[in-house]
């Protein structure tokens, strides 16, 4: 690139073992200090507490069926993981990588404690608590380790209005960005993360090696291809081309979820997959209406583009290993993937639904909670296979509505012109649209009419569980926005003894009118409309306040066990 000095300067400053680290971590943990290693730091007095609201969960590796080779290739991509682990800490939180490490020998039960919570939010800040520091005073910075410390979105836009030639690389989703000589510079992600880069390759490759399945093995060997050029285009498409792998990995820098400063860089995530063929076969009857779906939607024709002839693999898998912003905080039960809208042009998006971690959320979270806060005849109608049937629909609805932004400077990216809003504003319309479709399923036969009422109650009840990740994470965000409007509409309502109930007759004017406006937000990319429609209706009432505290002893998520072990350089 332009400056090999700066990449390589940039390459050396993310060891941890280099001694201007190792000084940086003993004064940041009072290490010379008698007791505890953190006895020099500030941190939470209430750790027993947050850990309680995660609940240990094992993910067992079902082995049942599988042959040594298959073993040997799970293996090998697990390993692959946990090199994207070493590098999201880094964009997470590299301050919280140091004494997370420097903790690794500590045996006192505060700092036990504390490198577990670290553990858990891959970062000082939790995660479930409005992005708040546990450990120390610093506020998280929106920025996290992509942006240098202190910058401002009004400066990087400025600097981009003075040095136009600049912002594709700037707003690029796979750079980091950094001050020199007083200009913004932006390094690519296969030469700043190289060091992590090249052995999670070839453990891709190696992995490859060991697949009966010619076309899964092509994958991997173009997305370590892509690991080294950040080019996911060729690999995405093939990715999109294997029909019902037996295994399968998520395994890039997808979701900008961390990036709060501009909202565009991917934090990288893994996963490593095992099919469920028998829950698989239950997605049938979604796939068949995807393209009927995506014309019914309350837009103009002009703004959702057709999806008829378009592929849409669908897989439920067993998930025994994760990695990156799979594994920390609020923990993913599907996703659809990839984001890029000239894949979702040419051949859609894969929707992947994680039993494992789909059956301890409604087992541990959701049925526990909404027995709490809701009416007990409406409560009674929350279910595991509610709950299934409509993540189907959220993750399909994440590839449905407009693909790219009609502002005044032509087709743009929703993503860059909607901003650092984009998340919640996506998770909101993947939510809303999905309860529109299921209706939609429902009045043409493709579903039992008695469901709707069991639907309407899971999202309800889902609401509760997520607005306890509070407003910062982009999923309480799109909720509690959600909840407001609908509360608003009369759709939801709070009784007299403190519980609520759910208005069957007004929950659909009020969802397809929600719908409407947040598809519309997205297809003119205005950034303006976004943040006053969240300012407006993205705080936590009183009242809702109050009721979630009757849940105070319910987990607000799992905590995952693997059998593997789990690294992190």
């Amino acid at each position: 690139m332009k400056n090999y000095g700066l990449l390589i300067i940039l390459i050396l400053l993310m060891s941890i073992s280099g001694s201007a680290q190792q000084k940086k971590t003993r004064k940041m943990t009072g290490s010379a200090a008698k007791g505890p290693a953190s006895a020099g730091l500030k941190v939470t007095p209430d750790l027993d507490k947050r850990l309680a609201k995660f609940r240990r969960v094992r993910m067992p590796f079902n082995r049942t069926g599988l042959t040594a080779r298959e073993q040997k290739l799970v293996g090998k991509l697990v390993e692959a993981c946990g090199y994207l682990e070493s590098i999201f800490w880094r964009q997470s939180d590299p301050e919280a990588l140091a004494l997370y490490h420097s903790l690794a020998s500590a045996t006192s039960p505060r700092d036990v404690k504390l490198r577990t919570y670290l553990r858990i939010n891959a970062s000082r800040f939790d995660l479930i608590d409005e992005n708040k520091p546990f450990v120390g005073t610093e506020p998280m910075p929106p920025g996290r380790g992509f942006y240098p410390p202190g910058l401002t979105r009004e400066q990087v836009e400025q600097y981009v209005k003075e040095h136009p030639e600049e912002k594709a690389a700037i707003y690029d989703q796979f750079t980091v960005v950094r001050w020199k000589d007083g200009k913004l510079e932006a390094v690519p992600y296969h030469i700043f993360y190289r060091p992590f880069l090249e052995p999670a390759a070839k453990a891709l490759r190696d992995a490859a090696k060991l697949s009966d399945d010619p076309a899964f093995a092509k994958f991997l060997e173009l997305r370590a291809d892509a690991l080294l050029s950040d080019d996911y285009f060729p690999s995405d498409l093939a990715w999109l081309d294997l029909k019902n792998p037996k295994f399968d990995i998520i395994f890039a820098p997808y979701e900008t979820y961390m990036d709060s400063l501009l909202g565009v860089k991917g934090s990288y995530g893994a996963a490593v997959m095992v099919r469920n063929e028998r829950e698989s076969k239950k997605l049938d009857l979604f796939q068949k209406y995807v393209a009927d779906i995506q014309d019914a939607l309350p837009l103009a024709p002009e703004d959702r583009p057709s999806k008829r002839g378009l592929e849409t693999p669908m897989e439920v898998m067993d998930t025994p290993f994760r990695a990156g912003d799979l594994t920390h905080g609020y923990q993913a039960v599907a996703d659809n993937l990839p984001n890029d809208p000239r894949v979702h042009e040419q051949k859609g998006s894969k929707k992947l639904f994680f039993k494992n971690f789909m059956d301890a959320r409604v087992n541990y979270v959701i049925l526990p909670v909404a027995r709490k806060l809701m009416e007990p005849a409406q409560a009674a109608k929350v279910s595991g296979e509610g709950y299934l049937q409509a993540t189907i629909m959220h993750e399909i609805c994440h590839g449905l509505g407009p693909a790219f932004a009609r502002t005044s400077a032509g087709k743009v990216s929703i993503r860059e012109s909607v901003g650092h809003q984009f998340s919640g504003l996506e998770e909101a319309k993947a939510d809303v649209c999905g309860m529109f479709s299921l209706k939609w399923l429902i009045d043409r036969g493709a579903l039992p009419k008695e469901k709707l009422e069991e639907f309407y109650a899971y999202y309800v009840g889902g609401m509760f569980r997520t607005v306890r990740f509070g407003t910062a994470e982009a999923h309480g965000q799109a909720e509690m926005m959600e909840f407001n409007y609908l509360s608003e509409q009369g759709a939801i309502r709070r009784n007299p003894n403190g519980r609520y109930q759910v208005d069957y007759a007004k929950m659909p004017g009020a969802i397809a009118a929600l719908a409407k406006e947040l598809l519309e937000i997205e297809a003119t990319g205005d950034r303006q409309r976004a943040e006053n429609w969240f300012k407006k209706y993205g705080q936590m009432p009183e009242g809702l306040n109050t009721a979630l505290k009757t849940a105070s002893d319910v987990p607000v998520d799992v905590d995952p066990v693997f059998e593997f072990e789990e690294k992190v350089q």
